[in-house]
């Protein structure tokens, strides 16, 4: 990935806190970016679709979304949607969708989290890479597949490592780096040609 792509981060309920990886990544990686004007911490379907619209909008170059939790539900979507602006769809280079929250299942989310159910079951137009782990309190394992299927993407077991999240202790999370540039490569492969 050059130095030149833009990453838009999309966090979860709550947003990521100092220690989980998105906010590392921020710090640390060229081109990371958080989605901003969105109170992370209240679920709100339409505020939240509008500052997503907003962010893909203003950037300079088509992004790559990279998603976690609740902000996976918000991808989708955005993405079935188009946005909410008239103008045309902006292109996206692909997503990184990473530990996606099962607001269909009052076992795995909060009430709050319902303002996005019922979670999307379109193929996304854009490459995408879903990301779930074994131990995940916030969607099985199988239903993470489920919607990767559903969504045209890749799907990648990473094993144990609960939602993936600041109490997995993923530090900077290389893995999930290495994950990113793989979805990316093959269309950067394309543009080179």
């Amino acid at each position: 990935m050059d130095s030149q792509t833009t990453i838009l981060l999309v966090p979860g309920l709550g947003g990521p806190g100092p220690k989980h990886w998105q906010s590392r990544w921020q710090q640390s990686r060229p081109g990371c970016s958080f989605v901003r004007h969105i109170n992370w911490n209240l679920p709100d379907y339409h505020a939240w679709l509008s500052g997503l619209d907003a962010a893909v909008r203003a950037c300079p170059t088509p992004p790559i979304l990279v998603a976690h939790s609740l902000g996976c539900a918000l991808v989708a979507h955005w993405a079935t949607h188009e946005g909410t602006s008239k103008a045309p769809t902006p292109n996206i280079q692909g997503a990184l969708l990473v530990a996606p929250a099962d607001v269909d299942s009052d076992l795995h989310t909060p009430p709050e989290t319902k303002v996005f159910a019922t979670m999307p079951m379109a193929r996304l137009p854009f490459p995408a890479t879903v990301v779930a782990s074994t131990t995940d309190s916030y969607v099985d394992l199988q239903r993470a597949q489920v919607f990767a299927t559903a969504w045209g993407a890749e799907f990648v077991n990473v094993g144990a490592c609960g939602h993936i999240n600041a109490d997995s202790h993923l530090d900077d999370w290389d893995e999930g780096w290495r994950l990113l540039d793989d979805l990316v490569a093959p269309s950067e492969a394309l543009s080179i040609a």
